[in-house]
């Protein structure tokens, strides 16, 4: 017996969706170069707008784990009580995702304004598309009364539009190496770029367990207040709950969080030494811990969506990512096969990605993606056919490729031909993950269609 999605029909964008997408186009059109590594032109803007926060500001720079840090200081303020606003990016299906108010995306309509702002207050100043975006959305959140500001920075930390903002409390998650040709080519000099991040007198909370020298190096240089995992915080426990240790503060008897996958512990262990940085500024209680962690949601993080056959989300696009995507997938038991969909950006490190991953695929589903970094269907095909050629690749015995014109075709293909005791993996880019979840997230039922819930 076979699965296959059935196709959905999107509803028509409402007008404000419209008006957004129009400025984000607009956006698009204004700087020549998609990545402009220099914080003069944000920090120019910064102060013609008057942009600044009442409330305490946490920022979390990392190459992983950053969405999930993010997700759980969110989740776990709300339970105490407090009113938060995020900033979380990229986006999975609509650019609204990225603002987050009380717990939620801020309506399309609410962003117009911020976005108009920003626009008469440039003058012939070029943002590129990501300064743009992030002071439309910092001018949004300012305006809202907030007692927590959570700011996911982007690819990197000192010059990173983000960075404009000061920092109460900065988190550095996990340091590996992406986005080489900005950031770095080893771990020193990524950590260097992220340590950036930090402000003199203040928290830096680090929760790589293996961190660079460089991150301890430009806190004492700058006279940051650095709290290390292994240090000043840890944990450990059982496979029944877990506990937490800071400097001054203990949890016990915790429930796993919510979110699946390896290193969740690492995330949350660094979270509850924020809040512990943070204490008298944000006092949380033990309770509200434990239903933050319970009830924390992150689409695309390991995503297990039930069904037959089963279904896994995950915007895994890093081979430090990747490796961790291994082992959650080892852990989830046995299959008898594995259908990929995959889609990435060119500039990924693809060999190491396909390398890590291709002992667990049986089936690939290669897919196009819409925007010109990406490569293409066809492209990854090739590579994958080469490396295997090289003997780079340890792969099942029997398996597969295919090529499709986008995630959503892919993931159609792959669905029709499982079986439904199989398991459908679609991960890589933010794009891949978005492309499958654009109309709601798909159900697989065996001999039955993936429809919204």
């Amino acid at each position: 017996m076979t699965t296959a999605p059935i196709a959905h029909q999107s509803a028509p964008a409402s007008a404000a969706q419209q008006r957004l997408d129009d400025w984000l186009a607009h956006c698009e059109r204004l700087h020549p170069k998609e990545i402009d590594m220099t914080l003069a032109r944000v920090n120019t803007l910064r102060d013609r707008l008057g942009l600044r926060f009442q409330a305490p500001v946490v920022m979390v720079a990392g190459t992983n784990g950053k969405g999930s840090t993010c997700a759980m200081l969110e989740s776990i303020a709300l339970q105490a009580g407090y009113r938060v606003g995020l900033y979380i990016k990229p986006h999975l299906v609509h650019f609204q995702e990225r603002c987050r108010v009380g717990g939620a995306p801020v309506d399309a309509d609410s962003l117009l304004p911020h976005f108009e702002v920003v626009e008469a207050a440039r003058g012939e100043v070029a943002l590129t598309y990501f300064e743009f975006t992030t002071l439309a959305i910092l001018s949004r959140l300012a305006a809202e009364p907030l007692d927590l500001v959570i700011l996911e920075v982007g690819l990197g930390g000192r010059l990173d539009a983000v960075n404009t903002i000061d920092a109460d409390c900065a988190v550095i998650t996990s340091i590996d190496l992406d986005h080489v040709e900005y950031l770095g080519p080893d771990r020193e000099s990524v950590g260097r770029e992220k340590a950036h991040i930090m402000r003199p007198g203040k928290p830096v909370v680090v929760s790589d367990p293996m961190p660079p020298a460089s991150l301890a190096a430009h806190a004492a240089a700058v006279g940051a207040d650095l709290r290390q995992l292994g240090k000043d915080f840890s944990y450990g426990g059982d496979r029944q709950q877990w506990q937490w240790a800071g400097r001054q503060r203990k949890f016990s008897g915790l429930a796993f969080p919510a979110l699946r996958g390896v290193n969740q512990l690492l995330n949350a262990s660094g979270v509850l030494a924020v809040f512990e940085a943070l204490y008298e500024q944000l006092p949380i209680s033990a309770q509200a811990v434990r239903t933050g962690l319970a009830l924390v949601e992150l689409p695309g993080r390991f995503q297990v969506v039930p069904g037959q056959p089963a279904l896994v989300l995950d915007v895994a696009h890093n081979p430090h990512a990747i490796a961790a995507l291994a082992q959650n997938l080892d852990q989830m038991g046995f299959f008898p096969r594995t259908h990929a969909v995959f889609g990435a950006m060119a500039d990924k490190d693809l060999a190491e990605i396909l390398a890590r991953i291709a002992p667990l695929v049986d089936r690939w589903h290669f897919c196009d993606l819409p925007l010109p970094r990406a490569a293409t269907a066809t492209a990854l095909a090739e590579r994958f056919a080469a490396l295997q050629a090289q003997g780079g690749l340890k792969t099942p015995k029997e398996v597969s490729i295919a090529q499709h014109a986008d995630p959503q075709s892919a993931l159609a293909a792959a669905a029709a031909e499982a079986d439904p005791a199989d398991r459908i993996l679609v991960f890589g880019s933010f794009y891949t993950v978005g492309g499958v979840l654009k109309d709601g997230v798909p159900r697989l039922t065996a001999g039955a269609a993936a429809a919204k819930p």
